[in-house]
């Protein structure tokens, strides 16, 4: 009997909870942020700071060449002669002719030297 009566009350004390009002949304952003932290924080009356004038580009002449591509896309899954070496973009690793997995790694990008690889942010295989 005791039972029943914990298990009456519980769940009128859940639907209870369920029933009541959702608390209000807090609004988004909760705070202004400041310029600077000795400020602390700004209030809601506070105007933003204008934005500062980027400056203007110097106009490039137009005698400088374009950089030349340092890679280039693999051609039905194998890289183009002149560009030997074997990048891939997910682990960031190239390959060299002659290393352990160079046979098995299908390039997502090939370069013609390691340098160009290096430069681009790739390391070489360890193995």
């Amino acid at each position: 009997m005791l039972l029943l009566l914990i298990g009456v009350a519980g769940a009128l004390w859940q639907r209870r909870a369920l029933s009541a009002a959702p608390a209000p949304e807090p609004s988004w952003p909760p705070f202004e942020p400041t310029s600077s932290p000795a400020q602390g924080f700004a209030s809601s009356a506070a105007e933003p700071e204008p934005a500062a004038a980027e400056p203007e580009a110097a106009p490039e002449s137009e005698s400088s060449p374009e950089p030349a591509a340092t890679w280039v896309a693999p051609v039905d899954g194998a890289c183009p002669d002149g560009y030997p070496v074997k990048a891939n973009d997910n682990s960031r690793i190239f390959h060299v002719p002659g290393g352990r997995f160079y046979d098995r790694t299908i390039p997502e990008r090939c370069y013609a030297n390691a340098d160009d690889a290096l430069a681009d942010g790739y390391r070489r295989a360890k193995a």
